[in-house]
């Protein structure tokens, strides 16, 4: 017979977005996430909140209502006053990889998270995290055991294909070179 721990697969998260603001006066919170799509959080009992690295606590939700395409508000579970959510101000958001993968919108960049980055038919390595900011996205992928950050901008981006879950690009020359 199996030994029940060896049957338990670690749970992977997905970091969403973080908290940046209260709302109201019942403890609500704004989750600015990076899900692309209005989002009401159906299905999803808790949220994981950072409150030290790679140490996540789950809040059990309440309530949450979309604001827009990137923030929701959130009512979590025994946060009832504005003092007591301004604890959560800044901090990570992750759900579990499942309900992630669920919630995401299939165009939003977090969505390439698994993806093979491939350039000049040389396949570099895998999407470990999607990075994104104003005016371009970085993914990070490994490359000889190295951190390597890819940006995702009209310039570089030939490709998307999502039947073979790749994304084809054209890096600038020497870019490789800097982590390598």
């Amino acid at each position: 017979m199996c030994n029940p721990i060896e049957r338990m697969a670690i749970q992977q998260y997905i970091h969403i977005g973080k908290i940046v603001a209260t709302f109201g006066t019942n403890g609500q919170v704004i989750v600015q996430h990076v899900l692309g799509k209005k989002t009401a959080l159906k299905g999803i009992k808790a949220i994981f909140i950072e409150q030290n690295k790679n140490s996540y606590l789950p809040y059990f939700v309440e309530t949450a209502k979309p604001k827009n395409t990137e923030e929701t508000f959130v009512q979590l579970e025994g946060v009832g006053s504005k003092e007591a959510a301004h604890r959560f101000l800044n901090k990570n958001v992750w759900l579990p990889e499942a309900d992630a993968i669920a919630l995401m919108d299939v165009n939003a960049p977090i969505a390439l998270l698994g993806y093979t980055i491939v350039e000049k038919q040389k396949t570099l390595g895998t999407i470990e995290e999607v990075i994104t900011q104003p005016h371009q996205v970085l993914v990070r992928i490994s490359i000889e055991g190295k951190e390597v950050l890819i940006p995702l901008h009209e310039d570089t981006l030939q490709k998307i294909d999502r039947k073979r879950k790749e994304v084809w690009v054209n890096l600038p020359e020497g870019l490789l070179a800097i982590y390598l």
